[in-house]
C-alpha cells in the first residue's frame, strides 16, 4: 500500500501534467484499491484527453505511469477515467457481451465482435466466463484482433 505523501504526489502530479496541456482539472474521485490507484478527474472537453476509443486516455496513462514510477518507490498501477469513459466503457462492453452471447446461444451460431484492444476484449472474456452455453476465443493479429463468441457444444 502507498503512503498518504506518496498518493497525495501522484494526485498533484497527474493534475500538474494536465494543467501544463492547458486542460482545467476538477478532481472527482482519488482512491487506491490494493495496489492499484484510481484517479477520477472531470474536464470540460474529455475528448480531447479522451480520443479515438480511448487510445489517447490509455496513452497519457501509461505516459503518466512511467512518470510516477520514478518519483514513487512502491510499485503501483495507475487506472485514469475522464468523466466516467472508462466505466461507461465496461458498463457497455459487458451488455453488449451479455446481448450477443444470448444470440449465439439461441441460434447456435457462433458471431464476431469488432476488433478491439486486449484489455476490451479481457472484459468480454470475463462476463461470459460463468455462462454454460457460450465459450469465447481472441482470434487474429494485433491490431485487428477480435473476440469470437461461440455456442458451447
Amino acid at each position: 500500500m502507498l503512503s498518504r505523501n506518496d498518493l497525495d504526489k501522484i494526485k498533484k502530479e497527474i493534475e500538474d501534467f494536465l494543467r501544463k496541456m492547458t486542460i482545467e482539472v476538477e478532481t472527482e474521485s482519488f482512491q487506491q484499491k490494493e495496489d492499484t490507484v484510481f484517479f477520477d478527474i472531470r474536464v470540460k472537453e474529455p475528448q480531447i484527453l479522451i480520443g479515438e476509443q480511448g487510445q489517447t486516455l490509455l496513452d497519457i496513462q501509461h505516459l503518466l505511469s512511467v512518470i510516477l514510477r520514478k518519483k514513487i518507490e512502491e510499485k503501483f498501477f495507475l487506472d485514469l477515467d475522464i468523466n466516467d469513459y472508462k466505466k461507461k466503457k465496461i458498463e457497455y462492453l459487458k451488455e453488449m457481451a451479455r446481448s450477443v452471447a444470448d444470440e449465439v446461444a439461441l441460434i447456435k451460431k457462433e458471431k464476431a465482435l469488432p476488433a478491439m484492444p486486449a484489455y476490451e476484449r479481457r472484459i468480454i472474456h470475463m462476463e461470459l466466463a460463468e455462462r454454460g452455453n457460450v465459450t469465447t476465443e481472441s482470434v487474429g493479429e494485433e491490431p485487428e484482433r477480435r473476440l469470437v463468441i461461440k455456442p458451447y457444444p
